[in-house]
């Protein structure tokens, strides 16, 4: 519901602040007052369409318009808000604020936050319509037609929203399926032989890691052996202990020569070569032992000489085959996994895929019986919408114009979760003349009677209700014709539960204003300088007494008055 309105700078309208309550609220005065102005700023601050023009002349700054709803927690506007981001609480009212400069640039905000102005547009769509000599807005948008039948008509979409719902799925199913028969001609060549390679190379987890790990202690092992190799040469093995050998015989015959010489067994000469003889006799059991140690060192090491070559061999050929199918090494056995169960799924795909294509096809007539008897519900509700809306175009001047629903199948790849149906409201406007949409048929006048019949029909029937604006409905009618428009008017306001619209009314009927809960009076003044619309909210006598000026003219009688009474009730 709209709750406030303020305007600043508008045309001729300096500062207002209205409040705004629920049900009928009618806004008369004298043609040329500036009531439009009241709907050029609520389509100024809604998204609509504006120039420079609006801003009051003289004014020191720029043009601004405010719109303050009050909505249930459910409204669909929060959603929206949701997806543009925008901040909201959903116990608090939602602003909507333009401003206009005078070069015609404008600026947009929701809640005070700076938005686009094709935000406040989609807003506004959700929380008002507007029905008037020159637009309808919202009725005439064919794309909601399907949307008021269903609602008129309490049309059920679950079933077939759920039959699209599985004919999507079994369609993607096969769709899938069918690529993958498509492509395994090209690709069972290929994965083959890739898994062909993989099967001989048999790559098995964390084996990269190992390998590399082998492969440095292995490297190590050689180099270990190579110096090993080094020393026992430099010892000279087996010669030199022969030397040694040949040395401690030699220093032995020598000793003895000395003895038999003469030389003292204890002499110096003697112990000397006795001295000699006994190292000579340590180096020797020295070198064997190193000898020993040497060889034992070596036999320590088990070491295969081409188990170096074989780890290299089989760390390069994991390497190169991971660089062929761009993974890591580690990947490899995933791989084989994935390739196999490619070539399993090609194998088994002529079968699967004539599986999914009898799903689809199960679930394509699923869908289109429930579509057609979504159909059937609604053409049945449209003969009822039709009749109930050519019950309300009589009183309401519109006697000789028809009205229809045309409910046409759609192109099954135009079909959906909704149905396969185009639902337009049409209408015909002179008996023989062919029925047509409402905006290339009807006048001005017509249309928003148009509208207003339309509406009358569905009220209660659409749920929760926008703001809706009829601008001068009853113009070019009079007497039965404009209490019938009242009355319709009345109506939506109140629901047929209890729970109706609100709805504005700009109006030159008496009889239309009389129906109103509240009435606003605009009027202009000022001298020529400068001219000011003020708007007023009329108490029960000065109500009274606007009704009695709109059935008598510039001077009020008190036959006027006395009309006004009974008119008001």
């Amino acid at each position: 519901m709209l709750i406030g309105l303020s305007i600043r700078d508008v045309v001729l309208i300096e500062s207002l602040d209205l409040a705004i309550g629920p049900g009928l609220t009618a806004l008369t005065g004298e043609t040329g007052a500036g009531k439009s102005i009241i709907l050029d700023a609520l389509g100024l601050a809604t998204g609509a369409r504006a120039d420079a023009g609006l801003v009051r002349r003289g004014a020191a700054g720029h043009a601004s318009a405010t719109a303050i709803f009050a909505l249930p927690a459910d409204h669909a506007a929060f959603a929206y808000l949701d997806d543009k981001g925008l901040d909201y609480a959903r116990d608090e009212d939602l602003v909507l604020r333009r401003q206009l400069s005078p070069d015609g640039r404008s600026r947009a905000f929701v809640n005070d936050q700076a938005t686009s102005v094709g935000v406040l547009k989609d807003l506004g769509a959700l929380l008002l319509e507007v029905h008037g000599q020159h637009e309808t807005v919202g009725l005439l948008d064919v794309r909601t037609h399907r949307t008021l039948l269903d609602a008129f008509g309490a049309v059920r979409v679950g079933a077939v929203a759920s039959a699209w719902s599985a004919w999507r799925a079994a369609r993607e199913k096969a769709a899938a399926l069918r690529d993958l028969a498509d492509r395994a001609a090209a690709e069972t060549e290929e994965l083959t032989l890739r898994l062909s390679e993989l099967d001989r190379l048999d790559p098995r987890e964390g084996e990269e890691t190992a390998l590399a790990e082998e492969r440095a202690l292995l490297g190590s092992a050689e180099k270990a052996l190579a110096d090993i190799a080094a020393a026992s040469e430099a010892l000279g093995g087996d010669a030199l202990s022969g030397k040694l050998a040949s040395a401690f015989r030699a220093l032995e015959r020598a000793r003895d020569r000395a003895i038999q010489a003469g030389a003292p067994a204890d002499g110096p000469a003697v112990t000397k070569l006795a001295a000699a003889c006994e190292a000579v006799d340590r180096a020797l059991v020295e070198a064997q032992e190193a000898a020993a140690a040497i060889d034992a060192a070596a036999e320590g090491f088990e070491f295969e000489p081409d188990r170096l070559e074989k780890a290299e061999e089989r760390l390069f050929a994991l390497r190169g085959m991971a660089r062929k199918l761009n993974v890591a090494v580690e990947l490899l056995p995933d791989k084989r996994a994935e390739f196999a169960a490619q070539l399993q799924a090609i194998e088994s795909s002529a079968e699967a895929l004539t599986a999914a294509e009898r799903e689809a096809a199960d679930a394509r007539a699923a869908y289109l019986f429930a579509a057609q008897a979504l159909s059937a519900e609604r053409r049945a509700a449209g003969d009822r919408l039709t009749a109930a809306v050519e019950a309300e175009l009589a009183p309401l001047k519109l006697e000789k114009a028809r009205f229809r629903v045309a409910v046409e199948p759609l192109d099954e790849d135009r079909a959906g979760p909704t149905g396969a149906d185009r639902v337009a409201f049409e209408i015909s406007t002179n008996p023989g003349a062919p029925f047509g949409p409402m905006e290339a048929i009807a006048s001005g006048g017509e249309l928003a009677r148009f509208a207003l019949a339309l509406k009358a029909a569905l009220a209660g029937r659409e749920g929760p209700q926008p703001l809706m604006i009829f601008d001068e409905v009853d113009q070019g009618v009079g007497g039965a014709v404009a209490d019938a428009v009242g009355l319709r008017l009345k109506r939506l306001a109140d629901g047929s539960s209890g729970k109706g619209a609100q709805v504005l009314v700009v109006t030159h009927s008496a009889q239309v204003a009389a129906r109103a809960d509240a009435h606003w009076r605009i009027s202009k003044s000022g001298d020529d300088r400068s001219i000011r619309t003020r708007v007023e909210p009329l108490s029960a006598a000065e109500r009274q007494e606007e009704i009695a000026r709109m059935l008598s003219g510039a001077e009020v009688t008190e036959a006027a008055r006395a009309a006004a009474k009974a008119l008001i009730g």
